[in-house]
């Protein structure tokens, strides 16, 4: 069974930088797409950005793009997403979940997402 586990959220000062990763075991990742998400405290869960399977399709939300980058590293079972001039606003528990799905499409709406990581908290506060 595929399972996830994100790291890499912490504390930056606006205009920073942070990389998550999203770890899988369990099952060959390229059969997955893999989309980023993210809640702050009293709004809905938010997709931030997505990567297909084959990695050849990629989408970010309006407010990150130009910012943010999602990559994956299939050798190494891990999605990654760089967060570039990061703004207050930013702030939330950021979740990667997967779909099954090795095509070249993936979506921003979660609640086609089948599994779902732990998340891993990014403040981004000076």
């Amino acid at each position: 069974q595929l399972q996830l586990v994100e790291s890499g959220g912490g504390l930056v000062q606006p205009g920073g930088s942070l990389r998550l990763s999203c770890a899988a075991s369990g099952s060959t990742l390229d059969y997955y797409s893999i989309g980023w998400f993210r809640q702050a405290p009293g709004k809905e869960r938010e997709g931030v950005s997505c990567i297909s399977g084959s990695g050849r399709g990629t989408n970010y939300a309006d407010s990150v793009k130009g910012r943010f980058t999602v990559s994956r590293d299939n050798a190494k079972n891990t999605v990654y997403l760089q967060m570039n001039s990061l703004k207050p606003e930013d702030s939330a528990v950021y979740y990667c979940a997967a779909k099954i799905y090795g095509g070249n499409y993936c979506t921003l709406r979660y609640q086609y997402l089948e599994i779902w990581g732990q998340g891993t908290l990014v403040t981004v506060s000076s």
